[in-house]
């Protein structure tokens, strides 16, 4: 896949891949930002992954995903501010069977965003004239 990163003023960087535009700001003193940083949006990449499992794994038994949410705690290192830890809390309505709690689990486990994470890719930057 590729994607291509524009500049569309202020301290916005965009992203534009597929059919699909993903604006990100930057936040300065003082300033509300209009749309997500990139940052929060790799965080929340991980919990909307282990979502898409979840939903999936629900969709694939025919129940219900009502009720169902994923609560995201990033616990970050105060010293450098490097996300250290994440729970993922897969929060079920009470009439949730419990039989398909580690189920459940298992599936948020198999999200490709954290996969890559435990395994990541190597990165290569360079310039290009065009």
């Amino acid at each position: 896949m590729e994607m291509l990163i524009d500049f569309p003023g202020g301290d916005r960087v965009d992203a534009h891949f597929e059919q699909f535009n993903v604006a990100t700001d930057q936040p300065l003193p003082g300033y509300m930002p209009q749309d997500p940083t990139p940052f929060s949006l790799f965080l929340a990449s991980i919990g909307t992954c282990a979502g898409i499992y979840v939903l999936g794994f629900c969709k694939q038994r025919g129940i219900s995903a009502d009720g169902i949410h994923i609560r995201q705690v990033n616990k970050a290192n105060p010293a450098n501010g490097m996300v250290e830890n994440i729970d993922l809390e897969i929060q079920v309505p009470p009439d949730f069977p419990t039989r398909y709690y580690d189920a459940l689990i298992r599936s948020a486990d198999q999200c490709k965003v954290k996969k890559h994470l435990e395994h990541p890719p190597h990165f290569n930057v360079y310039t290009k004239v065009v």
